[in-house]
């Protein structure tokens, strides 16, 4: 049924230009403007454009600068300043010649003077900028405002929220660690933050409010009891849209550092002329999880056509007004793509009024589409910078870091996030973010190597586990996949020289399961045959969409119009139909679809459909002939013209008489063939194909004993189930993969051929740990067997190894970077080398076979004593030598005690001089 347009009621709306001394009093009204312009959009500073005569009344307020504000009335009611609506006369234009006098005013919103507050350097400068750690976005603007109000910046300037709370009164929903540059300006940080989707923001007179992002300024007005709606003729006079395939894409390529190549597709991409490609170089991106969340959002924004909506409005017979029943931000329904009625979100109103006085405006929609698009947006921009700026080159480190312990890192947050693997399950990705560490637990300035990154799933006992390092400047990890739906929690802590600095505090999160359901299904196509009914599927989403890489099933659903209540009566996990037997004739069904994603999902209901079953006899014989359903009614038909049980066998039935579409579906069932009745001679070859055979016909019961035994099973890939545990052959790739969880994380046996010339080499691959940053690999040669644990890709080394080969043999570690290798080499020479450094560290125990180290000791000392830590459990052999460091040695220096505790060095004054030394050592157990 066609939607009924309610007729709008006139209502007398009115705007008018009000102007105010600069932080000042009104002064009154602009009564002879020759039209004028304003835009109000959300998140962004409003504007004015307004033509004025020099000889008109009251342009003597306009030849100074001034205040400018726009009311609006309904009916005669009060004048309201809505949000967005004061506007600074900053920029005036006019020619000398035109003898009207004719005046043309450009007045940015009063938020453009939010850019003349910046930010100044303090004392706790980072690598030169500001750290705001572990705070809410409310803490930051108001310490800005604040500073600047100090120093006389904007002191009218009112903000209406605190740093624990928003301007309407709720606590801030996010943390943020940031390094801000000084000279960062307000709207700058405001715009940034808005992008980043952590705020939204408005400008009320001279008050700057801020919410947090998607709640005040995000209203739902497209729902419930009396939605806003905008109907074309009434509100609205005319919708242009503005489409576009430009930059459609079906599949990416991400490059990031390290050589890391992912290639993400968009199966469900609406391609007319078939795949389109794109690529992206993405500098600091190392995890393939991060790759594969950053190449999904650009695909999603590249999906297919895109649509600019700009929709006329008329407000003289609307019932809804702008600015008095909406405003920017605001959810309401109005015609989208092709004018179909849908919730869109106001992104700008701009609204204009001539010399006479004649109101006309337009707004600036966004579809869920163009909304989820901004949402992707700002979720890669985070992803990829987190919360810290990059660092510069500010801090100065103390001389002789070396040895030193790192403080623990502030500030660490953590934002969770979910995207879809290659088979389109969930997994999650956190991007953990933390402040540089620029001192050490004394308090010393120290310039770190890095950083280690650990998690762990947060439950008592569980084992912390290494998850990412980071380069000195680099202040924020992504780590993936994790398991949707857990909680982990994480620390991070600095590496100074080897040594490890003390831990953050722990951050517990929860990581989301994907929150996105899959598009509506297409309408099913209804029939019914043989009195029972066909619902059909097209596979599709409504208007043609492919089903995403997480689609699982549509589900049937199934009611009486006269008195509803919906039953699931079926699924269909593709294109296909779905059989709803049992129901009375010419009684009619109302059916619909919904689509379920393998995260539990589901959709909005597809368009409706409405079918009642036919019988399969004549109604007119019922009762004369056939009694009800079921019997012949005897005297109908004569008793030689009945068919008697036995009369008809299979040698009085024509060949090829009995036709597959006279048989009724499911009527010949195994109880009605007798045993041995069809053979295989009888059937013809090929006859019988898989479209033959009815889901779960062919169990192991109807498989005879040894019936594959010493059989050829041809084909590509064998299965024991298809989804949950199973294992999978492919013959194709020499593969055999087992599920035991039924996920994606599989172990692999598998073989290769060309590794080494003329051999067959053998691999066995575990699955992914917890964290998925590590698996077992165990290759086995003829010459060599290697065993090795792995990235989660298993392109690098993480981890542990140990190479037996015919001519040599080694074991150590490696995790992909030169400097942290470490391992000992042995070979049929009888040599061996050991590669990596030896730890300068106190903390052996009493049964370590060699310890080594350096350090310093300050002009005026004798001599220095290096203690072992534990008492070792044999004598210990020290070799040493002391560094002086004049540039002519002038002393002498031995080894004087040596104990199972520590051994000591001394030297001489050196013609009176006693410097500063350094000392080298290495002690072996005997």
């Amino acid at each position: 049924m066609p939607d009924l347009i309610i007729p709008g009621t006139p209502q007398r709306y009115g705007l008018r230009l009000v102007v105010y001394s600069p932080n000042g009093p009104r002064l009154g009204v602009l009564p002879e403007h020759l039209g004028w312009d304003a835009g109000m959009p959300l998140n962004d500073v409003s504007s004015l454009r307004l033509a004025y005569s020099s000889v008109a009344a009251d342009a003597s307020r306009l030849a100074q600068p001034c205040e400018i504000a726009m009311e609006f009335s309904i009916d005669g009611g009060p004048w309201l300043e809505p949000e967005n609506a004061r506007f600074l006369r900053i920029k005036r234009s006019g020619d000398g010649t035109d003898q009207t006098g004719t005046r043309s005013y450009d007045c940015p919103g009063y938020g453009w003077q939010l850019r003349k507050l910046v930010l100044h350097p303090n004392l706790a400068m980072v690598d030169g900028k500001r750290p705001f750690n572990s705070v809410p976005a409310g803490a930051i603007l108001a310490t800005l405002v604040a500073e600047g109000q100090a120093r006389g910046t904007l002191r009218f300037l009112d903000i209406d929220f605190t740093p624990d709370e928003d301007s309407d009164g709720r606590p801030w929903a996010k943390i943020l660690t940031l390094g801000l540059d000084p000279g960062t300006d307000l709207l700058t940080l405001l715009i940034n933050l808005a992008d980043q989707g952590v705020i939204d923001w408005c400008m009320q007179g001279r008050t700057l409010r801020v919410f947090n992002e998607g709640t005040v300024l995000a209203r739902d007005l497209a729902s419930g009891a009396g939605p806003v709606e905008l109907r074309l003729g009434r509100d609205i006079d005319s919708a242009p849209d503005d489409a576009t395939f430009e930059d459609a894409a079906s599949s990416i390529l991400i490059v990031g550092e390290a050589g890391l190549q992912v290639e993400v597709t968009n199966p469900s991409a609406v391609m007319p002329w078939g795949r389109w490609e794109t690529y992206q170089s993405q500098g600091g991106v190392t995890d393939e999880g991060t790759a594969q969340l950053l190449g999904q959002n650009a695909l999603e924004r590249a999906a297919g056509e895109r649509v600019q909506l700009t929709r006329s409005i008329k407000p003289y017979m609307a019932l809804s007004l702008p600015l008095a029943h909406y405003a920017p931000g605001d959810y309401i329904r109005a015609p989208g793509d092709q004018s179909v009625m849908q919730s869109l979100r106001v992104r700008q109103i701009t609204l204009s009024c001539d010399a006479s006085g004649l109101i006309s405006g337009n707004l600036t929609l966004n579809d869920r589409f163009l909304e989820r698009d901004i949402r992707l947006a700002r979720q890669a921009a985070g992803i990829l910078t987190g919360g810290v700026a990059s660092g510069g080159s500010g801090a100065t480190p103390a001389p002789d870091s070396s040895g030193r312990v790192p403080a623990a890192p502030v500030g660490l947050i953590v934002e969770p996030v979910a995207y879809l693997d290659s088979s389109g399950y969930a997994q999650g990705l956190a991007v953990v973010t933390w402040a540089p560490v620029i001192g050490d637990v004394n308090g010393v300035a120290v310039t770190v190597d890095g950083y280690e990154v650990y998690a762990r799933r947060n439950e008592e006992g569980q084992l912390w586990f290494l998850v990412a390092q980071t380069a000195q400047a680099d202040t924020t990890a992504e780590v993936s996949p994790l398991v949707v739906g857990w909680e982990y929690g994480f620390k991070v802590r600095g590496v100074n020289d080897g040594v490890k600095g003390e831990f953050s505090a722990a951050v517990a999160v929860l990581i989301p399961d994907d929150p996105y359901a899959p598009p509506v299904p297409s309408t099913p196509a209804l029939s019914t045959r043989l009195g029972v009914i066909h619902v059909e599927w097209d596979g599709l989403g409504a208007g043609g969409v492919p089903m995403p890489a997480d689609f699982e099933r549509v589900r049937v659903w199934m009611q009486d119009p006269l008195a509803p209540g919906a039953v699931d009566v079926g699924s269909l996990d593709a294109r296909g139909s779905v059989v709803i037997p049992g129901q009375p004739y010419g009684a009619d069904r109302e059916i619909w679809l919904t689509s379920v994603d393998r995260s539990g999902n589901e959709s909005e209901e597809s368009a409706h459909g409405v079918v009642a079953t036919v019988a399969l006899v004549d109604t007119d014989v019922i009762g004369q002939v056939i009694d009800g359903a079921e019997h012949i009614i005897d005297g109908t038909i004569p008793g030689e013209a009945k068919i008697v049980a036995g009369t008809i066998t299979g040698g009085l039935i024509q060949a090829l008489a009995v036709q597959a579409g006279h048989i009724q579906a499911n009527a010949i069932e195994a109880d009605k063939i007798a045993v041995g009745a069809i053979q295989a001679g009888r059937i013809a070859a090929n006859a019988i194909t898989a479209d033959k055979i009815s889901a779960n016909a062919i169990t192991a019961a109807k498989i005879a004993a040894d019936a594959i035994t010493g059989k050829t099973i041809t084909g590509s890939v064998v299965r024991s189930a298809a989804t949950g545990q199973r294992f999978v052959l492919d013959s194709a790739t020499l593969d055999l993969r087992f599920y035991p969880a039924g996920n994606s994380n599989y172990s692999r046996f598998y073989a290769v051929d060309g590794m080494y010339p003329g051999e067959t080499t053998t691999f066995i691959t575990s699955g992914s740990n917890q964290f998925n940053s590590a698996r077992a690999e165990l290759q086995v040669a003829a010459g060599l067997i290697r065993l090795r644990i792995r990235d989660n890709s298993g392109s690098g080394n993480n981890g542990g190894g140990l190479d037996v080969a015919e001519g040599y043999g080694q074991f150590g570690y490696s995790d992909g970077i030169s400097s942290t290798e470490t391992y000992i080499h042995n070979n049929a020479t009888g040599r061996y080398y050991l590669q990596g450094r030896f730890w300068d560290t106190t903390t052996h125990s009493s049964y370590s076979a060699v310890h080594a180290g350096s350090g310093t000791v300050p002009s005026g000392y004798y001599g220095v004593t290096i203690t072992y830590g534990p008492s070792m459990a044999s004598n210990m052999g020290p070799v040493a030598v002391v560094r002086d460091g004049a540039l002519t040695p002038n002393f002498n220096w031995c080894e004087d005690a040596s104990t199972p505790t520590d051994f000591s060095l001394a030297w001489s004054d050196g013609g009176g001089v006693r410097s500063g030394k350094g000392f080298y050592w290495w002690s072996h157990r005997h």
